[in-house]
């Protein structure tokens, strides 16, 4: 982890700087972009990366507007220019979350929950789940009881993602055997050479369709959608996933469908204070100019209006907020969870600055130990859960 080194890796994933605007016509009404849009995103090669290419193209062929990327190989380094102002955006993943809670690799001194507000996200026909093997029994996470379950060693997304499987079947790692894997990709290897059942993954990546064409083949667990206690169990572990009918995924046929879970990814962020137009421009074209791009690259149909969770785990931009009352798709409902979600955030600033400010231990682990507790006895006290202790 760590900062990225220098500005000679900011480049334009497009075109260079001498493409601004050239007179073409602008698709929407009342778009007020900058000329140049610099943004972080997961490293060359990803869906996330290649996503705001496409979305780049469209801002150069309709608005004039460079779009300017710097890949990030990890959490840190993808938001710690939007933390500094380097950027204005981030095309982030779950650790969005983490950062606006102030929790896991968030926790530490220098960091703390950040004022990080979602401008649109990505919800496409993939899902988020458990890979098993296809030669085990297992059709819900409840089967996995008495299984070997991988765990990585510093990747806390993946590992609270197996973590909200098992729950949703009522087992935590005591009902599993714990198989620890130092990386992502071992994981795999693990499941195919027998010493692990299980890898958390988008149900599209190379490494599950490498298992689902190994003698052990993959299977996924099925999330009854109407099994609440289950949805229960697995929100208190990790409340950003919603359930989704899969239509992507390793090892499916054509026209299968797996009952699943999945998130939003990328997850498009800037942060609370970001006043430039840039939020409530950028959601106006990805609206409604999306047929100009929707099948541009894959994971690009998550951007359409009906796949917009409209009462999710991060508060929407003032701007994006504006502009959804704009054309009518906003509710009371929805206005009640983004106050309540803004709430929070304020809620774990204040905390914050206050535990900051009382002479905190210097030791870094007393420190995560000190605030995590601060954290959870003030959002308990609003009447909420703390979901991370």
């Amino acid at each position: 982890m760590g900062f990225l080194k220098s500005s000679s890796i900011l480049f334009s994933a497009l075109v260079t700087g001498s493409l601004m605007i050239s007179g073409s016509a602008l698709a929407a009404e009342n778009v007020n972009l900058p000329k140049t849009i610099a943004m972080t995103a997961y490293g060359t090669g990803s869906g996330g990366y290649t996503q705001m290419v496409s979305i780049g193209n469209l801002l150069k062929n309709e608005y004039g507007v460079s779009v300017r990327i710097l890949p990030g190989e990890n959490d840190v380094s993808r938001m710690t220019p939007l933390r500094t102002g380097r950027v204005p955006m981030c095309a982030c993943g779950i650790a969005s979350y983490y950062g606006s809670e102030g929790v896991l690799m968030f926790a530490g001194k220098e960091w703390g929950p950040q004022p990080i507000r979602v401008i649109a996200t990505s919800t496409a026909s993939f899902g988020l789940g458990l890979a098993v093997a296809g030669d085990l029994d297992v059709k819900t996470p409840a089967d996995l009881k008495g299984k070997k379950v991988s765990y990585i060693r510093g990747d806390d997304a993946n590992n609270l993602g197996t973590e909200a499987y098992l729950a949703f079947g009522g087992l935590t790692w005591d009902d599993v055997k714990k198989v620890e894997f130092p990386g992502y990709a071992r994981t795999f290897d693990g499941v195919v050479a027998g010493q692990s059942d299980t890898a958390f993954t988008m149900t599209v990546t190379p490494v599950a369709q490498q298992l689902a064409a190994s003698p052990r083949g993959v299977t996924w667990p099925t999330l009854d959608p109407d099994d609440k206690e289950g949805w229960e169990r697995l929100r208190a572990v990790a409340p950003y996933f919603q359930s989704h009918q899969v239509t992507s995924a390793a090892g499916l046929g054509e026209g299968e469908m797996w009952q699943g879970a999945t998130y939003p990814y990328p997850i498009l962020v800037s942060n609370a204070d970001e006043k430039s137009g840039l939020a409530g421009s950028l959601v106006k074209v990805l609206i409604e100019d999306y047929d100009k791009f929707k099948d541009a690259a894959p994971g690009n149909a998550g951007y359409a209006l009906e796949n917009q969770n409209m009462q999710w785990v991060i508060p929407f931009h003032d701007e994006v907020v504006a502009y959804y009352k704009e054309i009518g798709h906003w509710t009371e409902q929805m206005q009640t969870h983004q106050d309540r979600l803004v709430e929070r955030q304020d809620i774990l600033q204040k905390t914050w600055k206050a535990y900051t400010a009382g002479n905190p231990p210097e030791d870094d682990d007393a420190f995560r130990k000190g605030w995590m507790e601060a954290r959870a006895k003030a959002l308990e006290a609003a009447g909420m859960n703390p979901v991370f202790r």
